[in-house]
């Protein structure tokens, strides 16, 4: 008889009992359902196919976002003694991608991207597998960035169906119901949703109205200067990313690096072990940081610009706290920031005008801009001019009804929580003491014990790379 759920997680990991949601979304596979799980970041969701993955023959393609995060899952796994696995990503080697294809057939787990598995001849390859399990890693992607930023997400359900529908499971940290629709829409699929609060009671929710960038910069030091190590700080702009994380150095006496996608792969992968392995103090970064950053210890995520949306929020201030422990959620705000996302959000958004002009003559356009890549994409695909317009004008709706989600929780007044989980349609418990402060109250971060000590002295290891890797292996 195969082994219970429980005995193969004992076998394989190590554990006696599941996280909460791991075992609903396992059961909901095992029984045959395509499965959308949304559960909390740091739940365990690689758990969930990596374990199904162990207990059926087959290939599990994952198709994940980013990268870094990739490698980071490779590494995981290989050290948890999955070893028949692999990544074909645009930094692989033409050697190490052609030994990988010729054993292709017995690779375990095989990562790709969205881009990477819309190529033709990689397309055929996978074609040829044995699929027990097709992944959709940080599903909301679909959402978020699909239709004006990587639409080759848009192409994953068409990619099912040459795929011949396999078993589907679809994960994410963050999805509203109107999210969750649009995911099961674009995979084609009619998924059993599996789900659980998005509330980190440990993570104290603040708003922070200042009057000018001068202001916030002034709170910025203040704060990474007396909360407890380590954080993060995220940006809308690369460039402040880096200006300020000097900055910091300079006149917080912080350990500080910025991260984000202008720097080169090797620097990225060097300033997240520095920061994983507690030689660094807080990072300043885009959004390009934080998925399968799997720090427990995070005591504190401060926003300097306004998110776009709350989804976008609720994952990068899900990286504080994983460990249970008190952290605290800071956003500062000056009147008018709004404007940013909102010219963000216009950077690859073609209007009418623009798209009529593209698809009477597409071959006078120079194809090195972004937004014309993307009409180029569309063109392509043989998606028609008026299916662009309607695209892009439900996508500005979109986003301004998202915006306006996100100035709603900046300006509310009585609790913080109460707004924030109303957006993912969910009751917020009682108001407490440990629960937020609004705009209206002030941050007590000693009442949290959040505070630094004049003692206190940042832990850095001192244990070279070298000795890292022998004692791993």
């Amino acid at each position: 008889m195969r082994e219970t759920l429980v005995e193969s997680l004992q076998a394989v990991f190590g554990f006696d009992q599941f996280r909460q949601g791991q075992l609903a979304a396992l059961t909901a596979l095992e029984t045959g359902h395509d499965t959308l799980a949304v559960l909390p970041t740091g739940a365990g969701k690689t758990l969930i196919y990596q374990l199904y993955g162990y207990r059926h023959p087959g290939c599990v393609l994952v198709v994940s976002p980013l990268l870094s995060l990739m490698n980071d899952q490779v590494d995981r796994m290989r050290m948890s003694g999955f070893k028949r696995v692999a990544a074909i990503t645009s930094q692989t080697s033409f050697t190490e991608r052609q030994q990988i294809l010729r054993q292709l057939d017995q690779i375990q787990f095989l990562f790709l991207s969205p881009e990477m598995l819309a190529q033709p001849t990689m397309l055929a390859r996978v074609q040829q597998l044995t699929l027990s399990l097709l992944v959709i890693d940080e599903a909301h992607c679909i959402v978020q960035w699909g239709p004006d930023f990587r639409p080759e997400y848009l192409l994953l359900g068409a990619i099912r169906d040459r795929l011949g529908q396999p078993l589907t499971l679809a994960l994410t940290a963050t999805a509203g119901q109107q999210t969750r629709q649009e995911i099961a829409k674009q995979l084609r699929c009619t998924p059993q949703v599996v789900t659980e609060s998005v509330d980190r009671p440990n993570i104290f929710l603040d708003v922070e109205y200042v009057a000018d960038e001068a202001e916030k910069q002034e709170r910025l030091q203040q704060l990474v200067t007396t909360l407890k190590r380590p954080g993060v700080v995220y940006f809308s702009s690369k460039q402040q990313a880096s200006d300020t994380a000097l900055w910091l150095q300079q006149t917080a006496n912080v350990q500080a690096a910025a991260y984000h996608a202008g720097l080169a792969a090797e620097d990225r992968f060097k300033i997240q072990q520095q920061f994983m392995a507690g030689q660094l103090d807080v990072i300043c970064a885009t959004s390009a940081f934080g998925m399968g950053i799997d720090k427990n210890d995070v005591r504190y995520v401060i926003h300097y610009h306004l998110p776009a949306d709350l989804e976008s929020y609720a994952q990068e201030i899900g990286r504080a706290g994983r460990d249970g422990q008190q952290s605290v959620a800071i956003l500062l705000y000056a009147g008018g920031d709004e404007r940013l996302p909102l010219a963000l959000g216009e950077t690859n958004r073609p209007d009418a005008e623009l798209i009529q002009r593209y698809y009477q003559h597409p071959t006078n356009f120079a194809t090195d801009e972004p937004v014309i890549q993307l009409l180029q994409f569309y063109y392509q695909h043989g998606i028609s001019e008026a299916a662009v317009v309607r695209l892009f004008q439900r996508r500005q709706r979109e986003r301004t009804r998202a915006l306006a989600q996100m100035l709603a929780y900046v300006r509310e007044e009585t609790c913080l929580r109460y707004q924030w989980l109303q957006a993912f349609d969910e009751v917020a418990p009682a108001h407490g003491a440990n629960c937020c402060s609004p705009a209206t109250s002030s941050l007590d971060a000693a009442a949290l014990h959040l505070t630094r000590t004049t003692t206190e002295v940042p832990t850095v290891t001192t244990v070279s790379w070298q000795e890292r890797l022998h004692r791993l292996f």
